[in-house]
Order: structure tokens, then sequence, then C-alpha cells
């Protein structure tokens, strides 16, 4: 790991809006999201269809984990309960056959070990088309072991916790006593108290000293300019103005929503002129046009050290993603919320 260029200075921290006195203690490792309104998507020259129209959600209160779940925290649930995560489980094909063409043959034997995808840079330029040129599916990739069995989260003790899959966070989420956010609670937090604004910083572009995203040529040269190569440590960064840590880029976050490319547009035809969406739950169906066969997708939100403007500038507030349940990536985490009591 790498240190912060002596030169970069630190970006400011946004002033957030003032949080209602909570009648408890915060829960270890939480922070206040006050109740308030906010307009959901944006309409920015980097943003994706999915992320329009713009729409006015009003949300109550909830408690959010400062960070994102780290290793450390992960290690104590899976001490606690035994857990075993998806990754370290074998692939069921009736299961795995539901979500690719129908006829699709079996893969062999060999290929529905227990692992998960990694990220894996090609040695050379290629199409940003064509991800399979850097997701290598690898036996014996789990969260104890992100990159494959010769990897180790030893020294990453506080870095989020990777290759956990939607069932995985739900698991650890129902274990803690939380819930996985939704995504209008999710963007709502991530923007701070900035409504409206393009970063969870405001309107000044991203640079090494904001966020932990992909430096270089992607996906074939990282030049690490804000110090890491994969995942930072919880805290590397400055927190956006609620006090939360890597709302933008460092791993992408598994949110309860299921996802569809038209949610904004079928909730925004609900609400009449001047009005808000009340604490929206998402749609009841999901469907992801770039895995048609797949019967339910999830929302992933924040973007990762994976993002840069040439090919996913997904560490906007708004950014949105689909993946199915079952799937765990190198660059993919999760982090809870709690309701407050009523």
């Amino acid at each position: 790991i790498l240190s912060l260029p002596s030169c970069a200075a630190p970006a400011p921290i946004p002033t957030p809006i003032p949080a209602p006195i909570p009648t408890q203690p915060a829960p270890v490792g939480m922070v206040l999201i006050p109740a308030g309104e906010f307009s959901m998507g944006s309409v920015d020259s980097l943003a994706r269809a999915d992320e329009r129209p713009i729409h006015r959600v009003r949300l109550n209160a909830f408690w959010m984990d400062a960070t994102e779940v780290t290793n450390r925290q992960f290690a104590k649930f899976i001490e606690a309960t035994g857990y075993k995560t998806m990754a370290e489980r074998p692939v069921d094909w009736d299961e795995l056959k539901k979500q690719v063409p129908e006829g699709t043959p079996k893969p062999p034997d060999e290929m529905l070990q227990a692992g998960s995808l990694v990220f894996t840079p090609p040695t050379k330029s290629v199409s940003t088309n064509d991800a399979s040129q850097w997701w290598v599916w690898t036996t014996g990739a789990t969260w104890k072991h992100p990159e494959g069995p010769v990897s180790t989260m030893d020294d990453r003790m506080d870095h989020p916790v990777v290759q956990v899959a939607y069932v995985d966070a739900v698991a650890y989420a129902k274990w803690a006593g939380k819930r996985l956010p939704t995504e209008a609670e999710w963007e709502y937090a991530a923007r701070g108290g900035l409504d409206g604004n393009t970063n969870c910083w405001g309107n000044e572009p991203i640079d090494p000293t904001r966020a932990n995203t992909w430096q270089g040529e992607f996906p074939v040269r990282n030049d690490r300019l804000d110090g890491f190569t994969r995942t930072a440590p919880a805290k590397s960064f400055a927190p956006n103005g609620y006090g939360l840590y890597d709302m933008s880029g460092n791993v992408w976050e598994w949110c309860a929503d299921q996802y569809r490319p038209d949610t904004y547009a079928i909730r925004a035809q609900s609400i009449e002129k001047g009005a808000f969406a009340d604490n929206p739950q998402g749609p009841s169906s999901s469907f992801d046009p770039n895995n048609p066969d797949a019967p339910e997708v999830r929302v992933n939100r924040g973007g990762s050290f994976l993002c840069n403007d040439s090919y996913c500038a997904s560490y906007r507030p708004s950014a949105r993603m689909g993946t199915t349940p079952d799937t765990s990536l190198s660059h993919l985490g999760f982090r809870c919320v709690q309701s407050l009591p009523k």
C-alpha cells in the first residue's frame, strides 16, 4: 500500500445538515441520518438512463454504519455462527442454469467448484465492452482469500469484506440486528446533505484525495495516485457531511431493492406533480437488460476501486448497478442500516 502523495491536500468535508437529537445513543459504529427530502437521480453528463428522471423522495431518520463492513467485523459473524458464504459452497448447476439462456450446456465439473470472480488485469489494452477480459472465475476465492487461495485478508482486517453475495450480506445484517439499506436510503445518506450535487463532496470533479478509484488506463494500468491498488482500509478518506466513509469508491455495496432500469420512470409516473415518494422500497420484481435471463437482480451502489471515467463513473451517489443475489466479486461488499424505534 502506498501513502498518499505528500502534495495532495485533503478534500474538504461538506457541512452536514443539523441532525435531530436522537432519543437513544448511537449504536456502536453507526451514525444518525436525519429525516428529510432529496432529489433522487441525476441528469449529470456522466449519468446513465437508469438514473433518470430525477424525482423527490422523503425518508424517515435511520442509523447507518459509518464504514463498510470490514473483514474484522465479518470474521466475528463467521466465528459466532459458522456461516458458509456462497463463494465457499460448490456451484449449484440447477440454480445457475436459471440465470442463463435455455439450452446452455452444463460446464465441466471443475468449473462448478467453490469459488468466485476475481479482478485480474489483462497484460495489454483491451476493449472495455467485454468485462470477461478482466474478470476471472477463481476456484478458492472467498472472503478469506479475496484473490484466490494464495491471497489472504490477514493484513486487511480493517478493509471492507468482499466476495460476499447478497444472501451473505442479508445473513450478516440479520445476525447484527440490522438490515440492508434501500437504495433511496443509500443515495440520500451518500449525498451527506448536499442535495442535487454530482458527487458526495459537492460538484468538484473526483481526484485521488477524495476516494479510492482507478487512476490510469483501465483495466491495464492502475497508477495508484490515491495510494491503493485494490481496497483501502476503512476511514482512509474524508467522510461525507453525515460522517459516512467510502460512500464513493472502494467497494460496491449491496442494497435491499430489486433492480430495474425503469424504476425511476415508473415511480415518477406515480408521484403527483410537486409531491414526493415516501420511503420507497423499490420494485416488486427485477429485470436487468444486461442479464435478461436472471430471475432476480439486486441493486449495488457506490462504485469501487475499479471506477474510472473512461469506463465506469459509478463513484457518483446516483449511480446504480444490478447484480444477481448469488454473485460475489472482489470489489463488492456492503454496509448496514437500522431503523429508529417508533
